[in-house]
């Protein structure tokens, strides 16, 4: 049963307004099931990145989240507190989305020849921002969210984890099962991919930069006929030396 509407809420209120993850399993397994939806709330961005990083069609990502939420509500008493919940629960989502995926292609993907070969979309946007300001940078994260797609998916899945997320290489490592080493050379190979992407982006794109788009140009005609007309000049005068009739 729902604690309340969460469309009036945002992540933050559900991180500071309850305890801590492990209480809050605690008292799930306590048979406080209600709780379980702080934990989902909590968790959903973070969740739909990691699997989104390696699932790309929408409704199969939310799928995949849902499962993965059903599979941990299920084995919260196996929780042993070792790791934080956030790395647990993203263990269980990579697993499933991988195998998705390799059931789905009925063959498991060799990870190192994918790392070789790219595959052939974060958006931040400030409540003050104008409309034309906010769809440049919604044009601008989808640009970026372009270049993460294009990614293989072990480099896509460490960007998420790491820029997009914020997590740090060890937690990063340790989500993944694989050393911190191995998390920098991916990050590294991934953002010169990244860099390579994006220039090829603005060279096809270059010349659509800048746009003078439609609100803009009606506010400049209307506050060039507005200054016109508030000092009293009803005609166009051509410059002294200057030929009218060319």
């Amino acid at each position: 049963m729902a604690l309340t509407s969460g469309s009036v809420h945002s992540e933050a209120f559900w991180r500071t307004a309850f305890p801590g993850d492990e209480e809050i399993v605690a008292r799930v397994v306590a048979g406080d099931t209600s709780l379980f939806e702080v934990l989902m709330r909590r968790h959903n961005t973070r969740l739909y990145r990691t699997v989104r990083s390696i699932v790309k069609d929408e409704t199969e990502v939310e799928d995949v989240m849902q499962q993965t939420y059903v599979a941990a509500f299920g084995s919260l008493r196996q929780f042993a507190g070792t790791a934080k919940f956030s790395t647990w629960l993203m263990r269980i989502a990579i697993n499933e989305a991988l195998g998705r995926r390799r059931r789905a292609l009925q063959l498991v993907p060799d990870e190192e020849a994918e790392e070789k070969e790219p595959e052939g979309p974060m958006k931040v946007v400030s409540e003050s921002a104008d409309p034309e300001e906010q769809a440049s940078r919604r044009e601008l994260a989808s640009l970026l969210e372009l270049a993460i797609d294009r990614l293989p998916e072990s480099f896509r899945t460490v960007v998420m984890l790491r820029e997009i997320e914020g997590l740090s290489t060890a937690e990063a490592a340790d989500v993944l099962g694989v050393s911190e080493e191995l998390v920098k050379t991916r990050l590294h190979r991934a953002k010169r991919q990244m860099r390579e992407s994006l220039i090829q982006e603005f060279d096809a794109q270059s010349a659509k930069a800048f746009p003078f788009y439609a609100p803009r140009c009606d506010r400049v005609v209307a506050a060039v006929f507005a200054r016109i007309q508030a000092t009293g000049i009803h005609s166009i005068v051509p410059p002294q030396g200057v030929d009218d009739e060319t």
